[in-house]
C-alpha cells in the first residue's frame, strides 16, 4: 500500500483539537475538525473555521498528492473548492 498523504495524516493526528491550516493562497485560519478518517489512502473530514459560520470539507485529491478544501455556507446548496492545504500546525492559542 502506498503512503498516506502527510498533510491528511497530520490533520488526522491532531483532530479533534483545533488546528491551524494554511492554504495555497496564503490564507491561514484555525479549524475545528470532526470525522477525520481514512478509507485506505483516501482521506476525508469535516470542520468549521473560527472566522466564519460556513461548513468545510477536506478530502485528498484523486492522486493522493493534496488535501483539497471545500466550503459551503448556509445559503449555498453546492460546495465551492477554495484551495488546498499546504501546512498544518497545532493551534497554540
Amino acid at each position: 500500500m502506498a503512503d498516506l498523504n502527510p498533510i491528511a495524516k497530520r490533520i488526522h493526528q491532531l483532530s479533534p483539537d483545533p488546528v491551524e491550516l494554511t492554504l495555497d493562497n496564503g490564507t491561514t485560519a484555525i479549524f475545528h475538525i470532526s470525522g477525520a478518517e481514512f478509507f485506505q489512502q483516501e482521506f476525508q473530514a469535516e470542520g468549521v473555521c473560527e472566522d466564519d459560520e460556513a461548513d468545510y470539507r477536506f478530502i485528498t485529491s484523486t492522486d493522493n498528492g493534496s488535501v483539497l478544501v471545500g466550503r459551503k455556507d448556509g445559503s449555498e446548496s453546492e460546495w465551492t473548492m477554495i484551495g488546498r492545504v499546504t501546512e498544518v500546525t497545532r493551534d497554540g492559542s
